[in-house]
């Protein structure tokens, strides 16, 4: 739109353990104004996790200016998952410090958290801090995150 900011596209997931939680954090996130996509699981019935984690993932590389929330019991099997697609780099953050150290040095792309293991309104805390932080762009950890990506690695 001609004049006005482009928003900020998230991917969310959830397996059956995350469902109720990432439906009430995507209005959030909506309601700030985020353009978000909700890529599943639209039921409580179980769910394969490592299946939602991939698709996130998969948009999120494929839209490099995008992040990705993934929600299920402990925030831990997503993450894994998640983190086999190339140039995902998810990180499981229970508090508002590992999401922000998480952007901030690693330059994380997809947050995970546990629907079973996380408050709600902690949850919304951490997501805040996770979208609201920068990349610090020093060398070294543009270095890190280099050789987390399999390039160069001086």
């Amino acid at each position: 739109m001609f004049g006005k900011e482009k928003k900020q596209i998230i991917y969310m997931g959830s397996d059956h353990a995350g469902f109720e939680a990432k439906n009430k954090l995507k209005k959030v996130l909506e309601s700030r104004g985020y353009d978000v996509t909700d890529l599943g699981s639209f039921t409580e019935k179980p769910t394969d996790y490592p299946d939602i984690a991939r698709e996130v993932g998969e948009k999120v590389s494929e839209h490099k200016d995008s992040f990705g929330i993934i929600i299920c019991g402990t925030g831990i099997g997503v993450a894994m998952a998640a983190n086999k697609v190339r140039g995902i780099r998810a990180a499981q953050a229970n508090n508002e410090h590992y999401a922000e150290m998480a952007r901030r040095h690693n330059n994380a792309n997809i947050l995970t958290m546990g629907g079973r293991t996380t408050e709600f309104e902690d949850m919304k805390k951490i997501a805040t801090k996770f979208l609201n932080t920068d990349f610090e762009d020093k060398k070294r950890h543009v270095r890190r995150v280099n050789k987390i990506e399999g390039g160069n690695t001086r």
